[in-house]
């Protein structure tokens, strides 16, 4: 098991201690320690935790966890624990729109656990009615700070698009995705041969995703301008697992 830091809140109440004249004295004591324990995590985020917490709070902490997840230090968590805990209620802090693609495992990507965070997921990480109805459902409704759009190298939605796929359903999927390519100002090969073309238009893609939320959701928009959420964008590496944030 890796080791990792957590926080140990320890709280002695109500402590017997020796006076001169014999009688205890009661005192509360709250004693904070930071240290390296091969512990698991059983408890899941509440609402007063997550209420606490600033749209700032949520994009530092996944920071850290994806530093955690590169140097293959993820938090131990007691899944089963997790999910009797979480079984009546979840506070989930963030929404977090991947791509479909498998290698992309986005509670590790980021060291969450269960009831952490909303995971939606789609080939090229766009958005539609469905999705910002789901985003509006996780931030509005349910609490959420962050709403973080997250791309990664070698998509395969992100070439099919570039090469203009004609196949069944994918043809007006794609349609979604196409923008980010004609956005992109390349002089160069404009191929999927280019792997430098085709990381532009990924970026582009996530950019794109990340003005559609704000272009088709008004109370998505107010609460970002109101402080309430940020939205930001992430592009996933495939070979390092290093997430490079664009805020």
């Amino acid at each position: 098991m890796n080791k990792f830091k957590i926080l140990v809140v320890a709280f002695i109440a109500t402590a017997m201690v020796a006076c001169n004249d014999g009688k205890p004295e009661d005192k509360t004591t709250e004693i904070l320690v930071m240290e390296e324990t091969g512990g698991i995590v059983q408890e899941v985020l509440t609402q007063e935790e997550r209420d606490a917490l600033t749209p700032d709070d949520v994009l530092e902490s996944f920071k850290e966890g994806n530093k955690r997840f590169i140097n293959n230090n993820l938090t131990a968590r007691d899944h089963s624990a997790q999910v009797r805990k979480s079984a009546t209620g979840q506070f989930p802090k963030a929404v977090v729109l991947s791509c479909l693609d498998s290698r992309v495992p986005v509670e590790d990507v980021f060291d969450r656990g269960i009831g952490d965070i909303f995971v939606g997921r789609v080939a090229g990480n766009f958005v539609n009615e469905d999705l910002l109805g789901s985003m509006e459902f996780g931030c509005k409704v349910s609490g959420s700070k962050l709403i973080l759009v997250l791309g990664h190298e070698h998509c395969g939605a992100i070439i099919a698009a570039v090469d203009d796929v004609k196949l069944g359903n994918i043809t007006a999927m794609l349609t979604k995705i196409r923008p980010a390519v004609d956005k992109v100002v390349y002089e160069g090969d404009r191929t999927s041969k280019n792997e430098e073309f085709v990381a532009k238009v990924c970026e582009s893609n996530v950019l794109n995703t990340i003005n559609e939320i704000r272009a088709k959701s008004p109370i998505l928009k107010e609460m970002e301008d109101n402080g309430q959420i940020k939205i930001v964008g992430g592009v996933y590496e495939m070979e390092t697992g290093i997430v490079t944030f664009m805020e």
